[in-house]
């Protein structure tokens, strides 16, 4: 087995690197801020320095996520991040291996287009292992053995479901359902409730702040936006009860797809999944409410890690350490 020191996870919303026998070493937003010049674009900041940027520059910047895979793949800027955030945390060009964390429903054409990222950043030799069997481990859960597990990750850009037995994946689904489709959905519902504009990063805080699905849930925040005919400034209290109609809809959906997965199962590995609880993880599984709002739709037990955002890059760190683990795994992909 090669010795691997670092693991990467560059999800839509942030990029987290662990470094074995340090720890997380570095958690960074996915982003690049760029502006057209005669050549092309010029890179002007990344990660957090490009976060700061977002609402606040020329508009002929943009500032994108260029993850290396998925519909918004960009492989020019996958490199130079990704490079980036290397350069952050000690890595030596053509020397070290690495483990990548990805999606566990990457097509043949994506993992490709991945793969020359990785060698593009000059990993010497990458493996790529499923989010939510880091997810699983850096729980504690026992994965490599006939023991059923299930896990719904609900992240930035997209949504995981997965059945997990024997370190390898018995059924999974993909929903393109994440942190950023809601930001932009709490955009269109100001824009055509209330003829108000704002932007993603207060959609974001919204969503942050006083986002919940409780039906009643009393709490409120005052924001500032556009009037969307007279184009001047203007502030409104939004609140929760009412931002609770643009942000259900996903979860709902979400909570359809869990049922229809199950749907499918044999009894025997239904009867696992109850015993064991799904696994709940992913940033955008802390909205308020959510706990509630699936006891009351679903038919299953569910289980939050106690750090669902971390707990996926945490158990990536935990199978460095593990090697024996971590080889059984990428001998089942």
């Amino acid at each position: 087995m090669r010795k691997i020191k670092f693991a990467i996870e560059m999800g839509g919303g942030n990029t987290c690197i662990y470094v074995k026998g340090e720890g997380l070493a570095l958690k960074e937003p996915t982003l690049i801020a760029a502006e057209p010049t005669e050549d092309g674009y010029k890179v002007i900041a990344m990660g957090i320095d490009a976060k700061k940027l977002v609402g606040k520059t020329k508009e002929n910047v943009e500032i994108f996520t260029p993850i290396p895979y998925g519909e918004n793949s960009n492989f020019e800027y996958s490199v130079i991040l990704l490079k980036h955030f290397l350069s952050k945390v000690g890595f030596r060009p053509h020397e070290d291996n690495a483990i990548f964390i990805v999606p566990c429903g990457l097509s043949v054409h994506e993992k490709e287009n991945l793969l020359n990222v990785c060698e593009g950043a000059n990993i010497v030799h990458v493996d790529f292992i499923p989010s939510v069997l880091c997810s699983c481990v850096g729980e504690g859960r026992n994965i490599d053995s006939s023991k059923v597990n299930m896990v719904v990750d609900i992240g930035g850009t997209a949504t995981e479901i997965a059945v997990i037995n024997m370190s390898g994946i018995i059924k999974g689904a993909t929903l393109g359902i994440g942190g950023k489709r809601i930001d932009a959905a709490i955009v269109n519902f100001l824009a055509y409730t209330q003829g108000f504009v704002i932007g993603l990063p207060t959609a974001e805080t919204l969503k942050n702040e006083v986002g919940s699905l409780y039906p009643n849930d009393t709490l409120n925040m005052e924001i500032t936006g556009v009037d969307a005919t007279s184009k001047t400034p203007r502030s409104i209290v939004m609140l929760s009860s009412d931002l609770r109609k643009a942000i259900e809809p996903f979860y709902s959906e979400i909570v359809r797809a869990i049922d229809t997965t199950i749907n499918t199962l044999p009894p025997e590995i239904v009867a696992d999944i109850i015993n064991n609880k799904i696994l709940i993880v992913g940033g955008c599984s802390k909205l308020q409410g959510l706990s509630d709002y699936f006891k009351k739709n679903l038919s299953y037990p569910v289980e939050f890690s106690e750090d669902v955002e971390n707990v996926t890059i945490l158990g990536a760190g935990k199978l460095l350490c593990d090697a024996q683990l971590l080889e059984g795994i990428i001998d089942n992909l």
